[in-house]
């Protein structure tokens, strides 16, 4: 089918993405984990940078394909941090704009641990606040690794990062 302005929607075909885990490295050197566990869920680990040793699992996202080979994945945490990462897997590329409420720019340390046994403290933050000036981070990455390892595996992202060995996020021969 072929987009048109009446119909600009291409057909979805999500297959490039969904089961894999990517580890990339932004252009400011914060290493990030996505395993896009189906069409609506993702898990992830941060490895590095200003909420480095942050994880969460089932956070729901908004997935599409905006041209064949290129997804955009987007969510907004519990902790008011909005997120839009376009992930281009055949080039090992991606870009990220990660949307900082100004509780998280002053004490980033708060989200720094597994979010899912944390969901009341991440909102009663957030709606504490403060959430403006909203600190907003664009960055390129670099895809470092690319693996399938197949949709809803919930052994995918199963600890914190500082639980994995030091190579975990250095490039390797995966299929």
């Amino acid at each position: 089918m072929t987009t048109t302005v009446d119909n600009p929607e291409p057909p979805q075909h999500l297959s490039g993405v969904v089961g894999y885990r990517f580890i990339y490295t932004y252009s400011n050197g914060w290493t990030y984990e996505m395993y896009v566990k189906n069409a609506t869920t993702i898990d992830y680990r941060i490895h590095s940078g200003m909420v480095g040793g942050r994880w969460v699992k089932d956070q729901q996202v908004d997935l599409v394909m905006l041209t064949e080979g290129v997804f955009k994945i987007s969510w907004t945490e519990p902790t008011g941090t909005s997120v839009c990462v376009t992930m281009v897997p055949d080039e090992g590329i991606s870009h990220g704009v990660i949307f900082f409420p100004r509780w998280v720019e002053q004490n980033p340390e708060r989200t720094v641990l597994f979010q899912n046994d944390h969901l009341a403290q991440m909102r009663e933050y957030r709606d504490r606040g403060p959430t403006y000036p909203i600190h907003v981070v664009s960055k390129f990455a670099k895809i470092i690794i690319t693996e399938y390892v197949g949709p809803d595996d919930e052994n995918a992202i199963a600890c914190s990062p500082d639980e994995l060995p030091a190579e975990f996020t250095m490039p390797r021969e995966t299929s």
